[in-house]
C-alpha cells in the first residue's frame, strides 16, 4: 500500500519540536557542566583545607609551605595555586571555617538549661564542648596562637571576648553575693571571668599536647581546680 504524505507527516516529528528539544538537552548539558565543575572544585578545596590542617598542626603555620600541603594533599602546586595564591590566603579559608564552628561549640557549652545543673555538671556541660571542639581541630589552636594573620587574629580576639561576656553572665547568674570570697563589684567579677579563662587556656595546651588517658587525667585536673576555685562563691544549685 502506498504510503500516503498524511500517514508520513504523522509517524515523523515536527521539525521545529525537534529542535526545540535539542535546543532543551543542549542548554540542561550546559547548564550541568558549571556545576559539576563547581562540585569538583569545592571538593578540591576542601581536600586543600584538611591536608593545611595537618600540616599548620605538625609543623606549625610560620614553617609550613604550599608544597608541603600540596603533597599532604596529593596534588602538584600548580593544582593548588589554582585555588589559593599563597599560605595565608589557605590559612585565613581555613580560619574562618574553624572559628565558625568554634562560635557553634561555645553555643552548645553556653545554653540557659545549664544553670539549671550543680557546679560539677555545669562545669561539664560548659567545659566538655570547648574541649572536644578544640580537640577535634587541632589546627585551630596552631592558626590562633602562631599564624599572626591580622584578620584571623582578630576574629580569635573577638571570640575570646565573647567567650569573656559568656563568662561573666553565667557568673553572674550563679554567684552567691553574700558567699565567702565572691566577687563584690562588677570589676571583681570581670577578674574572676578573666581567671577562668586563663585557666582554660592554660589547660588547653596540655591537653592537647597529650593523649587517652593522660588527657583524661589531665581534663579532670582542669575541672577539680575551677570546682574549687569557683565552688565557695557559687551556692548548690544555682540561684536562678
Amino acid at each position: 500500500m502506498r504510503e500516503t504524505s498524511r500517514t508520513k507527516s504523522a509517524d515523523k516529528p515536527d521539525e521545529s519540536t525537534a529542535e526545540a528539544e535539542g535546543a532543551t538537552v543542549a542548554a540542561t548539558a550546559t547548564e550541568a557542566a558549571p556545576r559539576r565543575r563547581q562540585a569538583r572544585g569545592e571538593r578540591r578545596i576542601a581536600q586543600l583545607l584538611t591536608a593545611a590542617a595537618g600540616v599548620f598542626c605538625r609543623t606549625g603555620y610560620a614553617a609550613a609551605s604550599t608544597n608541603a600541603i600540596a603533597r599532604e594533599a596529593g596534588v602538584s602546586p600548580g593544582t593548588l595555586y589554582q585555588f589559593f595564591p599563597n599560605k595565608e590566603a589557605i590559612a585565613v579559608e581555613l580560619g574562618g571555617h574553624l572559628l565558625q564552628r568554634a562560635h557553634e561549640a561555645h553555643g552548645r557549652a553556653f545554653l540557659p538549661e545549664n544553670l539549671d545543673r550543680p557546679l560539677p555538671e555545669l562545669l561539664d556541660a560548659v567545659l566538655d564542648p570547648v574541649i572536644a571542639f578544640n580537640c577535634e581541630n587541632p589546627s585551630f589552636w596552631a592558626l590562633m596562637h602562631g599564624s599572626g594573620i591580622p584578620g584571623i587574629a582578630q576574629e580569635h580576639d573577638e571570640l575570646h571576648a565573647g567567650m569573656q561576656t559568656r563568662v561573666e553572665g553565667l557568673l553572674r547568674a550563679c554567684v552567691t553575693p553574700a558567699a565567702p570570697g565572691a566577687p563584690a563589684t562588677g570589676t571583681e567579677l570581670s577578674h574572676v571571668a578573666h581567671m577562668v579563662l586563663g585557666i582554660v587556656q592554660t589547660s588547653l595546651e596540655l591537653i592537647l599536647a597529650s593523649e587517652g588517658a593522660e588527657r583524661a587525667a589531665y581534663v579532670a585536673e582542669l575541672k577539680t581546680v575551677l570546682f574549687r576555685y569557683l565552688d565557695p562563691m557559687i551556692t548548690t544549685p544555682p540561684p536562678r
